[in-house]
Parts: C-alpha cells; sequence; structure tokens
C-alpha cells in the first residue's frame, strides 16, 4: 500500500498562554504548518482535533476549532486518549489516508491546562486511573509513577541520581528549545534539592501543565510527492493498551502496552532499535523516560539508569532523546504532546533542528503514553 507522508509541521510556544484562547493557539500551528507546506486552506479535505475536553468550557472542541480555522464544512472529528490523543489523532488521520478516503489531512493537537488550579488538574488526571478500585483512594499521577519508580529501583537498582540525570538532560535540551516552556538548565543538585512531591519524587521529577498547540499536515504518498521534496514518512504505526487498574499489570517495571506497540511500529517500518536515530518519548515523570529506554529496546531490561549515566541518550550518545526538552521541560499541553512529538522528529529528519540537530538522523520515533499506560502509540519515521 502507498505509504502517509508529513508534508507541513506547525508549532505553538508551550506554557502559560494566557495571551491566546484555544482557537487561536490551533490556528497558529494549522497556519504555520500550511505555510510550511505551501499550501492554500482548501487543499485540506479534513481535519482531525486532539484536545482532552474536561480543561475546557466548551464541549465539543472540534467544532469550535475547526470553524476558527476556517475549514468548515469539511469533516472534523475529535480523538481523546488522554495524554496520547496526538498520537491518536495522528494515527486516525493516517487510518483514513490509507483508506483512501482522505488525501490531505491536518492534525492539530491543542489544550488550555493553566487555567485550571493543579488541584484541579490532579483530580482529572487522577480519575484516569481505574475509578472504582484506585482513584477512589486518592491516587493521582506522581502516585502512581512513584509506584513504578520505587518498584524499578528496588528490582535494578535504580537511584535517585539515574531520575535527576534524565531532568538535567531534558533541561539542558529544553533551554536551546525557542518552544519550550522552561528554557534554563538545571544542576543534579538542584533537581534533588527542590521539593518533595511522592517519593522518591521531587518537583524535577515531573512534568508541567501546558498551554499550547502543535499541527501536522499529512498526505497520500502521490500527494505528498507533488507537494513536497522532503517528504517525512510515517513507516511504522504501532498501539497497544493495557488494563485500567495497575493491580491487573503483570509487572511494575515498565509499560507492556508500549512493549506491544513498540514491535508493531518496528515490523512495520521493517527496522529495529539499533536504526533509530533520534527518539521523542513520554517523559511525563523522570522514572517513565527510563522505562521508555527499556520498553522501546534502546536498551536492556533494567539497564535505563545506566543508560542515562553514560549519557547515551545525549547528542553523541547511542540513541539521542527528547532533545527538545521533552515534556519535562517543553511542557505538557496534553491534546497536544504527540503532535508535538512527531513535529519535533519530521524537523530533526529535515536537518533542521539548529543547535539539537542530532548529525545524520534519517530513522527516528515517538513514544506517546495516554493515561497510566492504559494506551501507548509508537511511530517510526523515515526520510527518503
Amino acid at each position: 500500500m502507498s505509504r502517509v507522508g508529513i508534508v507541513g509541521i506547525g508549532h505553538t510556544a508551550f506554557g502559560r498562554r494566557s495571551d491566546a484562547t484555544v482557537q487561536e493557539l490551533a490556528f497558529d500551528a494549522f497556519a504555520e504548518a500550511l505555510h510550511d507546506a505551501g499550501l492554500e486552506r482548501d487543499a485540506v479535505d479534513a481535519s482531525v482535533i486532539a484536545a482532552v475536553p474536561e480543561y475546557h468550557k466548551q464541549r465539543s472542541l472540534a467544532g469550535v476549532v475547526q470553524e476558527y480555522l476556517g475549514l468548515c464544512p469539511k469533516p472534523t472529528w475529535l480523538v481523546e486518549v488522554a495524554c496520547a490523543s496526538g498520537s491518536a489523532a495522528i494515527r486516525t488521520a493516517w487510518l483514513a489516508i490509507r483508506a483512501g478516503v482522505h488525501d490531505v489531512v491536518a492534525v492539530i493537537g491543542c489544550q488550555k491546562m493553566t487555567e485550571l488550579e493543579t488541584a484541579e488538574v490532579l483530580a482529572l488526571m487522577g480519575r484516569v486511573g481505574e475509578v472504582q478500585w484506585e482513584s477512589c483512594f486518592g491516587t493521582t499521577f506522581p502516585a502512581y509513577y512513584a509506584m513504578f519508580a520505587r518498584r524499578h529501583m528496588h528490582e535494578f537498582g535504580t537511584r535517585p541520581e539515574h531520575l535527576n540525570g534524565v531532568a538535567v538532560k531534558n533541561h539542558h535540551y529544553g533551554a536551546l528549545n525557542p518552544l519550550a516552556m522552561f528554557r534554563k538548565e538545571i544542576t543534579a543538585e538542584k533537581a534533588a534539592a527542590s521539593d518533595p512531591v511522592a517519593s522518591p519524587f521531587h518537583v524535577y521529577d515531573c512534568c508541567a501543565n501546558a498551554d499550547g498547540a502543535a499541527c501536522v499536515i499529512l498526505a497520500s504518498e502521490s500527494r505528498a510527492r507533488e507537494m513536497s521534496t522532503r517528504p517525512v514518512w510515517l513507516a511504522g504505526m504501532g498501539c497497544g493498551s493495557d488494563s485500567m487498574s495497575v493491580l491487573r499489570r503483570p509487572h511494575l517495571t515498565g509499560l507492556p502496552s508500549a512493549e506491544r506497540a513498540a514491535a508493531e511500529a518496528y515490523a512495520m517500518a521493517g527496522v529495529g532499535p539499533r536504526d533509530i536515530k533520534v527518539a521523542d518519548v513520554h517523559d511525563c515523570f523522570t522514572i517513565a523516560e527510563i522505562m521508555a529506554y527499556e520498553d522501546l529496546g534502546f536498551c536492556a531490561k533494567g539497564e535505563g539508569g545506566r543508560f542515562i549515566a553514560e549519557r547515551e541518550s545525549y547528542i553523541g550518545g547511542r540513541l539521542p532523546v527528547n532533545v527538545d526538552g521533552g515534556l519535562k521541560a517543553k511542557g505538557h499541553p496534553i491534546g497536544a504532546t504527540g503532535v508535538s512529538m512527531t513535529y519535533e522528529i519530521a524537523k530533526q529528519l529535515r536537518g533542521d533542528a539548529g543547535e539539537r540537530q542530532v548529525p545524520g538522523a534519517d530513522v527516528g520515533l515517538t513514544h506517546n503514553v495516554g493515561g497510566i499506560g492504559q494506551y501507548c502509540f509508537v511511530q517510526v519515521l523515515a526520510r527518503d
């Protein structure tokens, strides 16, 4: 079957965006992607909007975004699978193009989270856990991932210094990313001394709620070659799921949904972990990046701590990871995150990442997790 290519990309700054509504953020990313692709708005057949509605007063957010973008009466729909909504929206558009229903589809991830108090956001996110038996007891996102961290430490000897290492790396690259929420480097000492959140986590182990939007325009292979001299191809698309309750998981040292999604993506693309030159993974907490190294096959199980300690995930290491700052420093507007990851890898494969450019990047990967691992989407991207 013909491939699906990325022909246009756009991205707003992430952060506390009191200067713009969610529709305006979506418009800015969409307009940039159109300009990048050299397209007029009429060339877009349909749009897929990624957002989590609970964070907005407006229900059915796709409708107001579609109207603001001037795309009515063309088809649009909303995709939501918690923090993996952006990658799920890209997969949905990819499926529509592969099915021959549409030729050119804009995927827009957009979210405003900072208008809610932190306690409200924590309560909303906590309900992504199993409501009947877990979140009713007060579980929160930090608490869930803290359990993963404690178990990883127990089984593999992972240390707080390894967690701090992830934060230091991602803030280092965030400082080089003009679109990142946090553009300051930190030291391991500062990370370790920050306020406690949920043992063993401190403030710098946790990503921040943010506002922002990102857009990628996808096209069928024939249209992509007409429109672009350097399309980036969605070479492998994998997804997996797991139980809502962590009590029913086979272990707490990784995400089985990520292992499945990665296996599917690698098989479709005809590559393996050693072929990946740059990756963007879901580092909602520092342990999440360490688990991703292992789930994706970048290193053996239990060696994620050593992978960061030996700087293998830095530019110049074995496999650079989150050189845009990741969720940790770039920010995490949950509907936009997966699209933002794809934007970054497309930029890397084009050779347009500036100071953060990974030399020789021709195959890249994104890893976008929803909830506490209930959903995971892995994409392998490649250029000709």
